[in-house]
Parts: structure tokens; C-alpha cells; sequence
């Protein structure tokens, strides 16, 4: 009798690495399938959004949520987290309030206060009290004086770096530093996938394309799904969806129509010399769509940055956000953003929107006019369900028995869902009752550090990237 798997996971994410783990770690067997030759191939992330503070018009229950969902995800992996502030300001151009951000601060401390109270291990972010700092008009001059600082300590100290740079005086005040973290994909995708090839509770298959799904709920057997490769079928209790922006090919495949949005967006590397120590990830917020959209420069190892611009000569693209259709549950992009996804970017293409980002940096950075291209661009697509473009907290649905579909749009939700769907799959009894809760995950804790080093530059090089980018910025012990 062919084996048969408790778990079927489709799709090798930051969601279905999660999933397979966090299902390992309760020694529930699974199979984990992902088309790609190493998993986290996702739409890219460089920010852990502990805060949402790069997000000006969503809610505060949204950022409350971010908060505690960045937190559990930088505990369970915590060798992909750059400790490093971000610079929040406003253009005296645009029309968000400073206000509002500290308002919403306000909130977020004392939440964060909360969580540290629920858990003291969930202070990872510092102490509350430091979770923020504010810099008026006077700071800023006085502090701008000061030296730069090679390795910066302090909140000042971040802040002297990142004033040698900064044009300030377009900026309104107070500018805020806020700790809200950088979050490495090569480093998460590498310490994933070496505990999943470890754990004899997963069968990781990589480079293997669903072709078929075939639905035997009805034939009242042990399993209720079989998924077929081009070599093999395998027999599967519970099916989990977590294709990210493509999650609707199942769905289709299945004859659910669901309503979604994705959207197709892109990020670019750069090269620059500034200054003899590191400064804090840089956020202009500007509208989104426009000309002066939110400008953002993420700092990286040996002098790379990575640029997003939300305009839409830069980060964003015409026809790049779409919803799905009567009758269509998987939206589809047209030609040109196919041809990127499936074919890569052609070379004027990159040149072009690489130097885009790097003048709508300069306008705030004047001599990031010197920066170069560093490399192809960090792209991809992400879902969000239903119809709500500014949605950033997107989990799991239970669309019918014996079904999960992972509705994730910020990587830091994935925990969340891989706990729900254990909840749901002992109230289908797919697994018996679980009695002790775990809090940790022993699985990655036993990957090395080295071992991370290691395969992370490779996945970076693999990839077409620079080593420099799977490296932290701020090194761990």
C-alpha cells in the first residue's frame, strides 16, 4: 500500500516552509512540494513590519497585529533578523500628519508592553521605552554635527550615521527612529530548508510541479487527496494550498471561485560608498501611485542597498495590481509582467528602473546620485484576498473539509497560519488531540549557524544575486 502523508503542502514559501515545520516539530507527518530547486523563491522581503510602520494608511489593529505576528516569527527565526532601526519621516510636501504616526506609537508601545507581560522571551525588539525615539528641529542640528559612529550603539548614534546622509530639512518634524527590524529571505530560506531536509517528519520534495490534484473525498478512503507528479502520486489526508499570488490554480482546479487581488511588484540593488559605518533603513513616506511615492532605502553588506519607490516607474507597474474574475479565481498578469516572473528581465529594462529608484532616492540622499546598479532585481508577486488593496494582514481559509488555503501577504503572518491549520486539523481529526504546546521549534534550533552562513550565500549566488545579500548587516553571535 502506497504511504500516506497527514499533510500535503503545496508550495514552498515562507508559508509552506512554516507549515511543514511547525507540523514537523509535532512529529506530524508531511510532504512539502515546490517547484523550484530551493524553497523561499516568494515575492522578496526585506523588512520584518514589527509595527507596520512603513504603512501609514492602514489601521492600528492591522499594526498591532504585524507587531505581534513579527515578533513570533523573529523568535522562531531569529539568525535572519537585522538588528537595525529604521528612519521614519514625512516630506514637508506631503500631506500625512506626523502626529498620527506617534499616536499610533503610543499604542504600539504599550501593546508591545502587553506581549512582553504574556512572555518576557517576546522583548526582542528592546526595551519598550526604546521601541521609539523622536528628533525635533534641534536634535537633528545638533546631532547632524557629531561624528559618524562606525559601529553605532544608540539611537543617536543611528541617527548621527544616517544624518550625514539625509537632506533633513525637507523632512517635517520630528523625525522618528523606530526599531523595526531588516529580515533576511536568504537566510530564512536557508535555515528552512536545512531543518526540513533534517527532520525524517517531512518529505521535502524540491525541483516537483503539481500536475493534478485529484479529489477522493468521496470515495470514503484512508486519505482524501492524491497529488500527482510527473513521477509519482501520493496519497494525502489534508491538502494545504500555499502557492502565494497562484493559490487561485488550485482553487480552480478544485471549482472554487474566490475572490482575490495580486499584485506584481520589484525592488532593486544598488551599490554605494557613503560613509564608514551603517545607517538605519531609510522611509520618505510619500503617496502611493504618485510621482512622490513612499521612497525606501534598505541597507545590505558591503555597500549594497536595496531600493523600493512606489511609483509606478519603479516598484509599481501598470496593470500590476489585478482582481480575479467571474467564474476565475486566479487573476492573471498580462504579457510583459508574465515575461518577468517566468523569463527574467531584460537588461535596459533593469538599467532603467534601477536608475529610476536610485533619482527618487537622491532627492532625499543627494549623493546617492554616485550609487550603480548592483544587480538584477528583487521581484515577485503577492496575494491579497478579497478586494482591499491597503490589506496587509491576510492569514488562512477553510474553504471546505479537508482543505486549507494560506492567504499570507506579509511573510511575518506565516506562523499564525501554520498554527491554525494544526487547530483545524485535529478538530477534522486528522491528527489526535495535542496535549502540550510547544513554544519553540527544536527542528531549526539544531541548524548551525555556519551551516546558514553557508548555504544562504549559496542560495544568493544560485539566484543571480550578490553574496553580500544573504549576509546581516549587524552579525549575530
Amino acid at each position: 500500500m502506497s504511504k500516506i502523508y497527514n499533510v500535503g503542502v503545496i508550495g514552498g514559501g515562507v508559508s509552506g516552509v512554516v507549515i511543514a515545520l511547525e507540523l514537523a516539530k509535532y512529529g506530524i507527518e508531511n510532504i512539502l512540494f515546490e517547484k523550484k530547486e530551493s524553497v523561499v523563491n516568494s515575492s522578496p522581503f526585506c523588512h520584518l513590519h514589527a509595527g507596520g510602520n512603513l504603512y501609514p494608511d492602514i489601521s492600528t489593529e492591522q499594526c498591532k497585529v504585524l507587531m505581534k505576528q513579527s515578533i513570533d516569527m523573529a523568535r522562531l527565526f531569529p539568525q535572519s533578523i537585522d538588528q537595525r532601526p529604521t528612519f521614519i519621516s514625512i516630506p514637508k510636501t506631503e500631506t500625512y500628519k506626523i502626529k498620527d504616526l506617534q499616536d499610533r506609537l503610543v499604542v504600539l508601545v504599550d501593546y508591545y508592553k502587553t506581549l512582553i507581560k504574556e512572555d518576557p522571551k517576546n522583548e526582542i525588539l528592546g526595551a519598550p521605552e526604546e521601541y521609539y525615539n523622536t528628533y525635533n528641529k534641534e536634535d537633528l542640528e545638533h546631532l547632524a554635527k557629531q561624528e559618524a559612529v562606525k559601529t553605532p550603539k544608540t539611537a543617536n548614534q543611528w541617527m548621527t550615521n544616517a544624518l550625514k546622509l539625509v537632506d533633513y530639512k525637507q523632512l517635517k518634524t520630528p523625525v522618528i527612529l523606530v526599531q523595526e527590524y531588516g529580515w533576511n529571505l536568504f537566510r530564512l530560506g536557508a535555515q528552512a530548508q536545512l531543518a526540513l531536509t533534517k527532520t525524517p517528519q517531512c518529505n521535502l520534495q524540491l525541483n516537483t510541479n503539481v500536475s493534478k490534484i485529484e479529489d477522493v473525498r468521496h470515495l470514503n478512503l484512508d486519505y482524501n487527496w492524491k497529488i500527482h507528479t510527473k513521477n509519482n502520486i501520493y496519497n494525502i489526508k489534508y491538502l494545504v494550498n500555499s502557492c502565494g499570488f497562484k493559490t487561485g490554480k488550485i482553487d480552480e482546479a478544485l471549482n472554487l471561485n474566490v475572490k482575490r487581488l495580486i499584485e506584481f511588484k520589484a525592488a532593486y540593488v544598488s551599490k554605494w560608498q557613503p560613509i564608514d559605518g551603517p545607517i538605519p533603513e531609510l522611509i520618505f513616506h510619500g503617496k502611493r501611485g504618485t510621482p512622490n511615492g513612499m521612497v525606501q532605502l534598505t541597507p545590505y553588506c558591503n555597500d549594497y542597498y536595496q531600493i523600493h519607490g512606489m511609483t509606478k516607474d519603479i516598484t509599481l507597474f501598470d496593470n500590476g495590481l489585478i482582481q480575479s474574475k467571474n467564474n476565475q479565481a486566479q487573476p492573471k498578469f498580462n504579457e510583459a509582467i508574465n515575461d518577468r516572473i517566468e523569463s527574467g528581465w531584460k537588461k535596459n529594462d533593469i538599467e532603467e528602473r534601477t536608475q529610476n529608484a536610485i533619482n527618487l532616492v537622491t532627492k532625499f540622499v543627494p549623493t546617492f546620485k554616485s550609487a550603480t546598479l548592483g544587480s538584477a532585481p528583487l521581484y515577485g508577486a503577492q496575494q491579497i484576498p478579497g478586494d482591499d488593496p491597503i490589506l496587509r494582514v491576510g492569514e488562512v481559509s477553510f474553504p471546505s473539509k479537508f482543505y486549507a488555503r494560506s492567504e499570507i501577504i506579509k511573510a511575518s503572518s506565516a506562523l499564525t497560519v501554520a498554527n491554525q491549520i494544526i487547530t483545524k486539523i485535529q478538530e477534522e481529526h486528522i491528527i489526535p488531540k495535542i496535549k502540550t504546546v510547544l513554544t519553540k521549534n527544536d527542528i531549526l534550533n539544531s541548524i548551525p549557524k555556519e551551516s546558514i552562513n553557508t548555504l544562504s550565500s549559496e542560495l544568493a549566488i544560485q539566484r543571480q544575486y550578490p553574496e553580500a545579500l544573504a549576509k546581516l548587516v549587524i552579525d549575530r553571535d
